[in-house]
């Protein structure tokens, strides 16, 4: 079915209105007790005396602290405190610390619990060779790039999870191949002693003999020159601050600088590449977002929800080089059936004020994360994308394989493996207010794809995907992805 006037956005937003309930109190997994000590009767209210917490031998204590919403010396309903638990659990381990996080109360009198907090760190120093495809996924390059081996990018990243013990995280990134490029990041989530207040930075520098530099019939166009020169440079530096006043909701300013060279046969090749028809594009920018995140899992979310907005302005200086404004909408909901099925549904929306951005700027669908299912091989570039995205799935395996005499690291010494059958169906729409008549097949139509696939969730939380899609163009395919959709 082709819909001439697509409706997507206000069905969407309809579907949230009345399933997303970001204003309704509520809280994870109510009515389970899992937690509940081994009693004739549960007390009406408990009074938390201690909390103790094992385990954290890098981490610091205020850490982990800092997720609970409880404190002691104050009396809460049983039932409510046990969901409070729930909920705490979730937040600790989704700090990405631990392999493992259990809260246990421990009853010693009447109306009297202590609180274990037991938690198994993971491995905070990471070496890791990079080897991996530069195109915007696994079957761009299998199918589209001919499975084109000088198409990968390989180096070496060196990342630390917890530098300090307080989660901030340092990253270094040195990398050649297609794309050479060096990458220093550092985070510190807390600066203030009541950890509210964050700080990171991150530096970056690329050059590439290959870039694309359009797209045609709904595909990446790329350009090399004929002595394989480098023909593109890029450095940008950015700083953020966080502010975290609450435990699911965060605010980000971002304020950045980026200058990119091209050599001259790129603008022979795209005039329009910069727009200004220069060959360099220098600008600054100001970024604000708000997110609210309760998702049960931040890698692979069967329960919770998450809602991001975000606003960028680029060109706050050399605006006469470019002056553009970008809105970003992103609402998830994951609906958690039972132990064994979750449904998860997500609205995604981009707007450029513009008509025309500079192509290092151009948005759509099939760039990551924006795509639609059963249309990977294919970008839709334009200045307004709406896409929304749905899953139920299905838990049909969970094992946990203890390794433990053959590795001695408890960091290691376990490989979790969760298989998924899922059920796909994605659509969406890319208006192109320049209706560039190259692109027509797929611009401004209604775009929808379908399918089923497998969901493979192992070690620290690594999601491997393999699908079979099939879209409104009658084209299905197999695709292999490294993430969770959304």
């Amino acid at each position: 079915m082709i819909l001439k006037n697509p409706n997507i956005l206000f069905f969407s937003l309809l579907f949230y209105t009345l399933f997303f309930g970001l204003g309704e109190s509520r809280t994870y997994a109510q009515g389970d007790t899992s937690y509940a000590p081994v009693i004739n009767q549960s007390p009406d209210s408990v009074r938390v005396n201690n909390i103790f917490i094992v385990g954290n031998v890098k981490t610091k204590k205020s850490v982990i602290l800092r997720e609970l919403d409880f404190i002691t010396d104050f009396y809460y309903d049983w039932n409510t405190f046990l969901e409070i638990l729930i909920a705490d659990q979730k937040k600790i381990y989704n700090l990405m610390l631990f392999t493992s996080v259990e809260i246990t109360p421990l009853v010693t009198g009447d109306n009297e619990v202590e609180i274990l907090i037991a938690v198994k760190e993971r491995w905070y120093l990471l070496p890791q060779v990079i080897f991996e495809l530069a195109d915007r996924n696994f079957s761009e390059w299998w199918t589209n790039q001919n499975r084109d081996f000088s198409r990968v990018n390989y180096g070496l990243r060196l990342s630390h999870s917890n530098v300090g013990g307080r989660n901030d995280k340092l990253k270094f990134a040195g990398q050649l191949g297609f794309t050479k490029a060096l990458d220093l990041q550092y985070s510190k989530p807390y600066i203030d002693k009541k950890q509210k207040h964050g700080l990171a930075v991150q530096l970056t520098y690329r050059e590439n003999k290959t870039i694309p530099i359009r797209s045609e019939f709904n595909k990446q166009v790329f350009f090399t020159n004929e002595k394989e020169d480098i023909i593109r440079k890029n450095f940008a530096g950015a700083l953020r601050y966080t502010y975290r006043r609450s435990y699911y909701n965060y605010h980000f300013l971002t304020l950045g600088y980026s200058y990119t060279w091209v050599a001259d046969d790129v603008l022979t090749e795209n005039p329009e590449y910069f727009q200004h028809r220069g060959n360099k594009l220098r600008y600054a920018f100001a970024s604000y977002t708000f997110r609210h995140d309760r998702r049960d899992n931040v890698s692979y979310a069967t329960d919770g929800e998450l809602l991001q907005v975000s606003l960028t302005k680029y060109g706050i200086i050399f605006t006469d080089e470019l002056d553009e404004v970008e809105v970003n909408l992103t609402a998830n909901k994951y609906f958690k059936i039972s132990d064994k099925f979750h449904f998860n549904s997500g609205l995604t929306a981009n707007w450029f004020l513009s008509t025309i951005q500079p192509y290092t700027l151009v948005r759509g669908t099939g760039y990551n994360p924006n795509f639609i299912r059963g249309y990977e091989l294919n970008v839709v570039e334009g200045q307004q994308l709406y896409v929304h995205k749905n899953s139920l799935r299905y838990k049909f395996l969970d094992w946990a394989i203890d390794i433990s005499n053959l590795i001695k690291l408890e960091q290691f010494n376990t490989i979790p493996i969760r298989l998924y059958l899922s059920a796909n169906f994605d659509h969406g729409y890319v208006k192109d207010r320049n209706n560039i008549p190259v692109n027509s097949r797929l611009a401004n139509k209604y775009l929808m794809g379908y399918g089923t696939g497998i969901d493979l969730v192992g070690f620290y939380d690594a999601v491997f995907r393999f699908e079979y899609s099939m879209n409104n163009s009658k084209e299905g395919n197999f695709f292999f992805n490294f993430s969770a959709p959304f």
